[in-house]
């Protein structure tokens, strides 16, 4: 391959976004041999799985995917039956979606492997590193999250 222009190398948003594909593709590998999910699935039923029954707009909201590649998934993992829509007794107009027993299942099966990673990533920082790491990453994103907000 050939080698970078130091201008792009060092381009904050395309390390970020290499970097953060790298780790989802290595995890991603897994999670598709063993439960034939997309990356997209999985980032719904990982949300679901976290924070429990949520409607297809909170989905959007917390995986950053637009709303076409949220409702392509959510289709995808209700057809598989790993999640099921139910009324959301708060809003008629909408529905709650949760994990069923089987994406349970699943969700409890692919954590581990997703820790596995993220443990095996973070080997080479020292504890120090990995604080700051951390907390820098949610300056930045809170950074970011501000910045997109001005701009809507």
């Amino acid at each position: 391959m050939k080698q970078l222009s130091s201008r792009l190398a060092d381009f904050l948003p395309y390390r970020l976004s290499v970097t953060s594909n790298m780790v989802s593709d290595n995890i991603a590998r897994e999670y598709r041999r063993r439960f034939g999910l997309r990356v997209s699935e999985w980032r719904v039923m990982a949300i679901l799985g976290d924070a429990g029954a949520l409607t297809q707009r909170d989905l959007v909201a917390a995986t950053f995917m637009d709303k076409v590649a949220v409702n392509r998934a959510c289709k995808v993992l209700c057809d598989r039956a790993l999640i099921k829509r139910r009324p959301n007794a708060n809003d008629g107009r909408s529905h709650l979606l949760e994990l069923t027993e089987e994406g349970t299942e699943i969700f409890d099966a692919v954590m581990p492997l997703a820790l596995e990673m993220e443990a095996s990533l973070l080997h080479v920082l020292s504890a120090s590193e990995r604080e700051t790491l951390l907390r820098t990453l949610s300056k930045l994103f809170d950074r970011a999250r501000e910045i997109g907000a001005k701009r809507d």
